[in-house]
């Protein structure tokens, strides 16, 4: 009689339905890993832009400095985070790392400043804080790592004006302050 259990249509259904719910679960958990890896790396540059060294401390620790330019939804951004991380953790007691979120109206002058057309854009500081080199976009880490290596020891940087993929940056979204139909208006 187990047998004639065992082949009825009320098992088969109930197994059909446990093979469906175990595929549902797995896919879930799929997604769900992939959702939390993704986000992983969103925080890891609003982490890592909370440690970063305040730009001016960096112009004036005597210390050679790394200034990078970057948005949370900078898919070049969010591709170099590891690496970034990386090289700060390994030259992060020799140079200074300063992260300006080009979202924040805050650092439009430093935008304009530096020329900031695409983002990921690294700018290179000396150790008096004037700007040596540039890098815009995705960079590998031996790249990087050759650049810092020069910065540390006040040599001309290897891979300096270097451009990589980069995220385009909507300047219309920034906004100035101040009466822009008076010139003399700073404020």
């Amino acid at each position: 009689m187990s047998d004639n259990l065992r082949s009825s249509p009320t098992n088969t259904s109930n197994r059909l339905r446990n093979i469906i719910i175990a595929f549902v679960v797995i896919a879930l958990s799929v997604t769900l890993g992939l959702g939390i890896q993704g986000g992983a790396v969103s925080q890891s540059l609003q982490a890592q832009a909370q440690k970063s060294i305040p730009l001016e401390v960096a112009i004036n620790n005597q210390k050679p400095s790394l200034i990078e330019f970057y948005a949370n939804w900078c898919t070049s951004c969010q591709a170099m985070a590891k690496d970034v991380a990386t090289v700060k953790q390994k030259y992060g007691e020799l140079v200074n790392f300063v992260m300006l979120n080009v979202d924040n109206n805050k650092w439009l002058p430093e935008v304009l400043r530096y020329r900031v057309d695409g983002i990921p854009h690294f700018v290179f500081l000396d150790s008096q804080g004037q700007p040596i080199a540039q890098t815009i976009g995705e960079q590998p880490l031996s790249i990087m790592e050759a650049n810092f290596e020069a910065l540390i020891a006040s040599q001309e940087l290897p891979y300096a004006d270097a451009t990589g993929q980069i995220s385009q940056l909507n300047t219309s979204e920034l906004t100035i302050q101040g009466n822009q139909d008076n010139p003399r208006d700073h404020g």
